[in-house]
């Protein structure tokens, strides 16, 4: 494969840092969009750009975009959850915020990088959803994120389909990044029992798929949503 340039939100750390490694390995020129990069590990090697914005802030992207230019790959890994809060004491501006990250903003930057991408009749679009998503989580609003976010990918696989673009999704089960200092001991253990190997997924394992999905993945497969789980939705 020639070398694609690729932007991936989220992509200093867990998940998206192994996305990032993996996109360098593969000789590709990667942008990296994050809040903070200061332990970031890839930082001022070739072919590593870094970008700094806050993606819950939705009137930025059009600047963003125009920033990072034209890219053939858009990984949209970034997102968090909110454990602490229950359905019933969910803070109005808690729920706006985790909506903007995890939902609004990976649409909206599908919306403004795929114009491009359709006048050259190529791209490659990858969401980082979550079995969240599929089976309802206590962070109810991450939950619903997420299955909007599987959902977008399918609309959006049928509106670009005819454009040369692929959007696919993951829906990777709790996997070990920092992500999880937010859960409870209990609910680890209770997740873990669930899963026919005992553990929780490496953040390589899931990178594997994402990239596969927007490198050599068939054309033919899109608007699909990649079960990352070990079983504990098998569908």
């Amino acid at each position: 494969m020639s070398k694609k340039r690729v932007l991936i939100t989220g992509g200093n750390k867990g998940i998206g840092l192994a996305v990032s490694r993996a996109m360098l390995e593969l000789g590709h020129e990667i942008i990296v969009i994050a809040r903070d990069f200061s332990d970031f590990p890839l930082g001022g090697l070739p072919d590593v750009t870094e970008i700094e914005c806050d993606l819950s802030k939705l009137e930025t992207l059009p600047a963003l975009v125009k920033e990072v230019g034209e890219v053939d790959i858009l990984i949209n890994n970034a997102g968090y959850m909110q454990p602490k809060y229950t359905y019933d004491n969910y803070p109005v501006e808690a729920r706006e915020h985790i909506m903007n990250v995890d939902l609004y903003a990976p649409v909206e930057l599908i919306n403004l990088f795929s114009e491009a991408m359709k006048k050259k009749k190529y791209g490659r679009i990858v969401n980082t959803a979550s079995i969240a998503g599929q089976i309802g989580h206590p962070d109810v609003w991450y939950g619903i994120a997420k299955a909007g976010l599987i959902n977008a990918t399918k609309i959006y696989a049928k509106l670009l389909g005819a454009d040369g673009i692929t959007v696919n999704c993951v829906a990777p089960s709790p996997t070990e990044t920092d992500m999880q200092k937010d859960n409870s001991e209990e609910r680890k253990k209770e997740f873990k029992k669930t899963v026919v190997s005992g553990r929780f997924a490496q953040a390589e394992e899931v990178a594997k798929a994402i990239v596969w999905l927007a490198t050599d993945c068939p054309e033919y497969i899109t608007g699909i949503c990649l079960d990352i789980n070990n079983c504990s939705y098998p569908r």
